[in-house]
Formats: structure tokens, C-alpha cells, sequence
């Protein structure tokens, strides 16, 4: 996997989480390091691997004072790559959530380091970490010997009780920016030396949810579909992989809902899935449409980065669309179109509550 293959080994290769990186390398410079770090955001915003490397430059044996960056190449920083270190104990608390794990862990941090200057301790997904579990680990916080060091990562930090945070260096992820991911997608595709066009990149980008892992997996899936022909990849190409519904398909929809015309519309979406497009992407596409719309009517200067991933052409189109519409039909439209999508995932026919929607909107614009 290609997250896995290039997944950052210093902090100089992280991207985006620059407020985290800044502080940690200069308490790694500076020699004031904490004893417990908790890491808190979306899921692919870099927190286990930015851990990982917290936990290498801790025990590197080459890093010299003053310095924060890990040196990649001695003995104890190869075992955390490898993952075969054994003052690295990475605890998965979505599997390994009881008081029982908790104790072992406890009982482990009595014991010295087997190799390195820190044990580091790794606990994912802490949030569910059982009640006993939690305050078994509170005490070992409130009383951690020198050389131990524990990292809590979380993507529900409120389910997190407060004295377990109170006894922690809080570091808040956040998700990435489309600019930070396709920059990130470029290096990758660099690296295996194939083509492929930013147009492609961006749209990898805007489907994956503000998460590097998931844009990098969503670009191995391109890679391996593409059979690496050497041929320079293209958008289209990515729209077939992904089952996604092309933007002229939903500016076609989005005229008819301007034009009022409920019999035309309905039959259009009929035929387009008939076509195999997944409904629920559909209206996923739709609602990201709409938005943008949304976004060009209250400030029609604004073309980017609102309008990123739409060409000129598509761009003057939404501009003539937008025209159409007062910002109060785009807003209801989208509130409709949005409860919508979530009723399709429940829905025996999944594009009823899609029709049932496009029905009300254009009888209240009527």
C-alpha cells in the first residue's frame, strides 16, 4: 500500500500539521519533552505516524542536542521503522480496550528500556478504552516513571474523560486542505515515476474526506487500474474507477431543477443510474455542486479555491446557473438534497428519497 510504502519518516516530510511539528521539534531541540502527548483529529491527518516519529527521535542514537530531527539510520531508529523495536508498544484500544491490557501495560512500565533511553507507549483510538481501563491508566499518568512515554491518539476526543487530558500535552490534528493532499499526491506519484494530470490529482483530493491515508489508497486503486502503462493517467479515467457522477451530468440535473421540470428531471435520473451510477454518489456529487453554487452566489468573485476541480467552461456554466436561483433555493435545495443522502443508505429503493426531494424542491420553487 502506498501509504504504508511512503509513509514519513521525519518531521521535515510531514505535510500540513505545521503548529504540531514546530512544537514537538522544539521540545525535542530544547530536551523539555513531556511525559504523555495526546493527539487529537480525523482519522489520516498523521497522527500515528507523527507518534511513530516522536518515538524515533526520542530514542535515536545519532540525533545530537539541538537537534529534533531523527537520523533514520542507526540501529534504534531502523527497529521503529521495521517495526521491531522493543521500547515501541503500539496498543490498538479498539481491540485491546480492557482492564487486563491496561495492567499489562502497567506492569510493563515498571521495567527499565530493553535497548533505548524511553519506552514509548502508543495507545489508538483511546477513547475506547474501557472505564476500569481508563483509570487503571490514569494512575500510571499521574505517577510514570522517567523513562517512560506515552502517546494517546483519538478521533473523539470529547468521549476522552478530562483528568485523562489534564495530565497531557494536548495536540489538536486538523484535516488537510485539498492544496496539502494533491501536494502530497504528487510526491507519491513521483516516487513510482508515473503520469498522471493535477486535474486527476485534485479530484482524488475532493473525495478523500481531508484524509491523506485515504487519498493515497484511492491513488494506489488509480495506479493499480491504470495496469503503470506510462501513459500520462486523465480525470476521466478516475471517474470510471470511482464510480463518480461527471460534473456535466450534474450541471445537466441541476438545469432541469432551474427550469422547474419535475417529469424531465425524474426521468433523467432514471436513465442515469439505469447507466450504473451509484445513487448515493450521485447525490454526494450533487450536494458538492450545489455548495460551490452556494458559496459563487454570496461572493461572485470568489472562483478559487471554492471553485478548485471545475474547468473555465464549468466554472462560467455554474456562473449562468447561479442566475436561476435566489441563495435562499440553493440553501433549501441543499438542506433537502443533504437529508436526503442520509435517507438513501436506509432506503429499499435508494434513489426515492433522492426523487422525493427533487419533487419538493421544485414544488416550493413553484
Amino acid at each position: 500500500m502506498l501509504y504504508r510504502k511512503y509513509r514519513p519518516q521525519r518531521f521535515g516530510e510531514i505535510i500540513g500539521q505545521e503548529h504540531v511539528v514546530r512544537t514537538l521539534s522544539n521540545a525535542l531541540a530544547s530536551g523539555l519533552v513531556s511525559h504523555a502527548y495526546i493527539f487529537s483529529g480525523p482519522r489520516g491527518s498523521g497522527k500515528t505516524t507523527i507518534a511513530r516519529i516522536l518515538a524515533k527521535a526520542l530514542n535515536c542514537r545519532e540525533r545530537q542536542e539541538g537537534q529534533s530531527e531523527p537520523c533514520g539510520k542507526c540501529a534504534s531508529c531502523l527497529e521503529i521503522k521495521e517495526g521491531r523495536s522493543l521500547d515501541l508498544i503500539e496498543i490498538d484500544a479498539a481491540s485491546h480496550r480492557g482492564i487486563d491490557e491496561i495492567r499489562e501495560l502497567r506492569e510493563g512500565v515498571k521495567f527499565s528500556p530493553t535497548k533505548e533511553k524511553y519506552k514509548v507507549f502508543i495507545i489508538d483510538e483511546s477513547h475506547q478504552l474501557t472505564r476500569e481501563a481508563v483509570n487503571a491508566l490514569l494512575k500510571t499518568l499521574e505517577e510514570p516513571p522517567a523513562h517512560a512515554v506515552f502517546i494517546l491518539a483519538t478521533t473523539e476526543i470529547h468521549k476522552m474523560i478530562p483528568t485523562i487530558i489534564s495530565r497531557c500535552q494536548r495536540f489538536d490534528f486538523r484535516k488537510l486542505t485539498l492544496a496539502e493532499i494533491v501536494k502530497r499526491l504528487e510526491i507519491v506519484s513521483q516516487k513510482e515515476k508515473t503520469k498522471i494530470e493535477k486535474p486527476a490529482l485534485e479530484l482524488i483530493a475532493l473525495n478523500s474526506g481531508g484524509s491523506i491515508r485515504d487519498a493515497e489508497s484511492l491513488l494506489d486503486q488509480v495506479f493499480t487500474f491504470s495496469g503503470m502503462s506510462g501513459k500520462e493517467i486523465k480525470v476521466e479515467e478516475i471517474k470510471d474507477l470511482l464510480g463518480l457522477a461527471d460534473t456535466a451530468l450534474i450541471s445537466q440535473f441541476v438545469d432541469y431543477l432551474s427550469q422547474k421540470n419535475s417529469k424531465t428531471a425524474i426521468n433523467f435520473l432514471g436513465e442515469t443510474f439505469e447507466k450504473g451510477y451509484d445513487p448515493q454518489e450521485f447525490a454526494r456529487a450533487l450536494i458538492r455542486y450545489l455548495r460551490q453554487a452556494m458559496l459563487l452566489k454570496i461572493s461572485p468573485e470568489i472562483l478559487n479555491p471554492v471553485i478548485i476541480g471545475l474547468t473555465k467552461e464549468e466554472q462560467e456554466k455554474m456562473l449562468s446557473q447561479i442566475q436561476k436561483f435566489s441563495s435562499l433555493e440553493i440553501q433549501t435545495a441543499l438542506n433537502l438534497f443533504m437529508e436526503a443522502e442520509n435517507k438513501m443508505r436506509y432506503s429499499s429503493i435508494p434513489q426515492l428519497p433522492l426523487e422525493l426531494a427533487l419533487i419538493d424542491i421544485i414544488h416550493q420553487q413553484g
